[in-house]
């Protein structure tokens, strides 16, 4: 089957958000054997849109919109899906139920235009939407089939997978399916990665590998296509040890599995505890360690320590220490890292210092320059790094860093 996506919105179109419901929706109909012919955005005109439906019914089996089904006056999804299917809407009272309940339960007034969507086109099926008041649907049509979910991801992507994927699995008799697999790499530059899995880049299909390059990230995807997922597996595991025997303690988990959700599992089977004492971060480290649940059972403590002042009264580095060899240094680094270990009480003390730019460089310590520490009971070791790009890339190299330099150490 022949899928299209249509995104609706005039802010894709002017750039003021990022489309990720494009690829996002792309992948879970690889993974049903679905092809995606078509990808489109259209602006918050009803004449536009229901073009761009009825051109896409033309030339797919499945059409797929995301977007446009608010209470406010640019959500036209509704009347273009009515006009390009010739169906009349139809006010539901079990959808109109349903909003109501969810402003009540949240002792909030419902705004009556809220109730627009509650009307969907007649003999639609209802997609029950579980976080917001958008419900989706669909519509089967003379053999062709059009989703219409919300724009919103949080709400688009639990209504796709719980209603919308099963109802295709049923309709979409595929002879494939398509897995894929992330591997998260950390450490090493592109080229370097790229060096030692060249082969397997070149690998034809059924299995497939890319590379791609983030900041201070390198993902590896093995795509594999088969006829089910447990073939697909087979695939993809054999791929995923070789790569893994070339990389070893560079790859820090796989698909959505973070550095610091990697560290923080490594502290929690350990039973080690962690305090954190950060200058040009700025609490960063401490924030990513804390998104993780059940990061309350190792974080002891962090403490942003930017000014040198700080760095004396609230760590009790040595005022000498930062006079001789300034706040960015290893020295500092160690004292921070060994200090923050024993106000806190925790079994590690994770440290960094450094210099994120614009401003603030010399020649000897230039922007990018980054010294982080790592103190436990049997030993104390650092690392100077030095970054490149702007001031955000940097914060977030040495977050990754750090993290990084935590996960080895462990």
């Amino acid at each position: 089957m022949k899928a299209e996506i249509i995104c609706i919105g005039t802010e894709i179109l002017l750039g003021q958000i990022l489309n990720t419901n494009q690829q996002w929706l792309s992948l879970k109909l690889a993974e049903l054997g679905i092809d995606v012919y078509y990808q489109s955005a259209v602006g918050d005109n009803p004449g536009r849109l229901a073009r761009a439906i009825k051109q896409g019914l033309l030339r797919s089996d499945i059409v797929i919109t995301t977007g446009g089904l608010g209470p406010t006056v640019d959500d036209i999804t509704l009347e273009a899906i009515s006009d390009a299917l010739s169906k009349r809407l139809i006010y539901n009272k079990k959808i109109a139920g349903k909003i109501k309940t969810h402003f009540g339960g949240q002792c909030l007034n419902m705004p009556p235009g809220n109730l627009r969507q509650a009307h969907i086109p007649e003999g639609a099926k209802v997609l029950e939407n579980d976080v917001g008041t958008a419900p989706g649907f669909i519509v089967d049509q003379a053999g062709k089939m059009l989703i219409a979910l919300p724009g919103p991801p949080r709400e688009l992507d639990p209504m796709f997978e719980r209603y919308a994927m099963p109802y295709l699995k049923k309709k979409a008799k595929s002879d494939w399916i398509i897995k894929i697999r992330t591997i998260n790499i950390t450490g090493l530059p592109e080229s370097a990665v790229d060096r030692k899995v060249k082969d397997l880049l070149e690998s034809p299909p059924p299995v497939t590998v890319g590379i791609y390059a983030k900041p201070a990230l390198i993902e590896l995807k093995i795509t594999a296509k088969a006829k089910n997922e447990k073939a697909a597996k087979v695939l993809i595991d054999r791929v995923d040890r070789k790569i893994t025997a070339r990389l070893k303690g560079c790859i820090f988990g796989r698909d959505s599995e973070t550095l610091e959700g990697a560290a923080g599992k490594i502290l929690a089977a350990k039973h080690k505890t962690l305090a954190i004492a950060e200058s040009c971060t700025g609490g960063r480290i401490s924030d990513r360690i804390t998104n993780v649940p059940g990061s309350s059972g190792y974080f002891r403590m962090g403490v942003v320590v930017y000014s040198n002042d700080a760095k004396m009264s609230q760590l009790c580095v040595s005022p000498g220490t930062i006079y001789k060899y300034g706040a960015v240094s290893r020295q500092t680094a160690l004292e921070m890292a060994k200090n923050v270990r024993e106000i806190s009480g925790a079994d590690i003390g994770l440290s960094v210092t450094g210099i994120a730019g614009p401003g603030g460089a010399t020649k000897s310590k230039p922007i990018g320059l980054v010294y982080i520490a790592i103190a436990m009971p049997e030993k104390t070791i650092w690392r100077e790094f030095h970054f490149r790009g702007e001031r955000e890339v940097i914060k977030f190299r040495s977050s990754q860093a750090a993290l990084d330099l935590l996960r080895r150490s462990l």
